[in-house]
């Protein structure tokens, strides 16, 4: 059977990587982005894989289009297999310099993409009763930094949203699979598109990772469903310290602000409301500083075995005391 994964954000970076990483496992592939010249330089890239590569113009902030788009996937390429959801947009800013309007739009782009591609998804999936939907978000949907409250607001709705969803459908014994992505600092060309007020160019905190990274750990979700997925050490850290020490994590967390400021640039409207033109590139400008690491990813399946290895070597430890106690009398 053909395997068809629909990627929205599919145009460049993380998206752009996911839908080679499928194109290379001989899937069918639609990407979703708005920018029509980029998704054709994309689908050119990604034929050379000699599969069925399918583009579709898209703002994912509209729920109607999104649903045109799922219908047209299905009769152009077949059953929606995988439905990733990539597509986001931020503003750099101080809480308090961020608009009304920007705030609705990052919400809109960011969080409600997420549900009208989960939704549309379970439209068609629902009756089967199989496919699977990723979500693809970000270490600061666990631990939220300055200069992000409006990115990090919607990718913590991503998590509330998709833990509900989650639920009912374990109701309803649906067996379609949701697993959220929690992804580090990246090497994409989103931090130069992004909406700057701050007067300086927003920096990738160390350490970066490459996109591929975050496609394989993607791919594996898909192939292999897990609940959550962390990729890289530092969301992995920053998990584990927003779990014990939150006022602790606080308190590091400011630090970040300065790390994010660059040198000076003029204010920048960014891909915000209408796409900002360049390549379908999947990496950005740091390439020196990535990690070359393609295998750090955590799932939450590799979390549940340490914990039941642990409780059982703790059964077992309790067990063997006594018995201990009373050799050495």
């Amino acid at each position: 059977m053909t395997r068809v994964a629909v990627v929205t954000g599919g145009s460049a970076g993380i998206g752009l990587a996911t839908a080679e990483a499928l194109a290379r496992k001989g899937w069918s592939v639609a990407i979703v982005a708005r920018d029509p010249e980029r998704l054709e330089e994309a689908v050119t890239f990604l034929r050379r894989y000699g599969g069925s590569v399918l583009s579709i113009s898209v703002d994912v902030a509209d729920a109607t289009a999104v649903d045109a788009a799922a219908d047209r996937v299905e009769r152009d390429l077949g059953p929606i297999t995988a439905w990733v959801n990539n597509a986001m947009s931020t503003v750099v800013a101080p809480a308090d310099r961020i608009s009304a309007a920007e705030y609705a739009r990052v919400t809109a782009t960011t969080y409600l993409s997420q549900v009208h591609g989960t939704l549309a998804a379970l439209r068609h999936m629902k009756p089967r009763g199989r496919g699977t939907i990723i979500q693809v978000s970000s270490g600061l949907a666990i631990r939220a930094a300055p200069l992000q409250a409006a990115y990090c607001g919607a990718k913590f709705a991503v998590t509330g949203f998709t833990d509900a969803l989650r639920s009912e459908l374990i109701a309803d014994r649906i067996d379609v699979a949701l697993s959220v992505i929690y992804l580090p600092a990246v090497n994409t060309p989103q931090f130069g598109w992004s909406r700057n007020h701050t007067g300086q160019q927003q920096m990738a905190p160390d350490p970066v990772f490459d996109p591929r990274l975050c496609a394989d750990a993607i791919v594996h979700a898909i192939e292999h469903p897990s609940r959550e997925v962390w990729v890289g050490r530092s969301t992995l850290m920053m998990a584990l310290g927003q779990a014990v020490a939150p006022s602790y994590a606080d308190r590091k967390a400011s630090d970040m602000r300065d790390v994010q400021l660059g040198g000076p640039i003029p204010e920048r409207s960014g891909n915000l409301d209408e796409p900002v033109a360049g390549p379908a590139a999947i990496d950005g400008r740091w390439t020196d500083r990535v990690l070359p690491t393609r295998t750090e990813f955590f799932t939450s399946r590799q979390r549940d075995a340490f914990l039941m290895a642990a409780a059982g070597g703790m059964v077992a430890l309790s067990a063997l005391l006594p018995r201990l106690g009373r050799f050495r009398r």
